[in-house]
């Protein structure tokens, strides 16, 4: 898990593990394959319409109309590709009497300042703030 979540290599995992650089290779391509497997066509794709209303639903309950989910790795995501090439996921929601035909994103610092992104309050002032940045934080990990 840590040479697929913090990219390190095999020969850095024998440590802790007690296995040789070419099991700890294999070992995760067959995990890769079986979650391919089982969880590939559900989840492994980008979302259609159907997920779109059911994240946006979500998170409309929570506070945060229109949010679809907080991306980790901005790069990789089919989400972000297709948004850059003008084909976005069309989602609709209305916030203070405006109509908004395109999601946001929750996120934290680490990510560019893009319009389709909300962070926190660094350093919020005031209940009002306080409040924005604890929900943000608290429902930004919701995917």
């Amino acid at each position: 898990m840590r040479m697929i979540a913090y990219e390190v290599p095999a020969d850095s995992v024998d440590d802790y593990i007690q296995i040789g650089e070419s099991t700890a290779i294999e070992s995760l391509r067959k995990f890769v394959i079986s979650i391919n497997q089982i969880f590939g066509e559900q989840y492994l794709r980008s979302p259609n319409k159907i997920d779109i209303k059911r994240l946006t639903k979500i998170a409309e309950k929570k506070g945060f109309p229109g949010t679809l989910n907080d991306i980790n790795v901005l790069d990789r995501s089919n989400l972000f590709s297709e948004w850059a090439q003008g084909r976005a996921p069309k989602v609709n929601y209305i916030l203070n009497g405006h109509d908004y035909d395109m999601g946001y994103y929750l996120a934290d610092g680490i990510y560019p300042p893009y319009p389709t992104f909300v962070k926190t309050i660094s350093a919020p002032q005031g209940n009002k703030g306080k409040h924005f940045a604890k929900m943000q934080e608290s429902v930004r990990k919701d995917v």
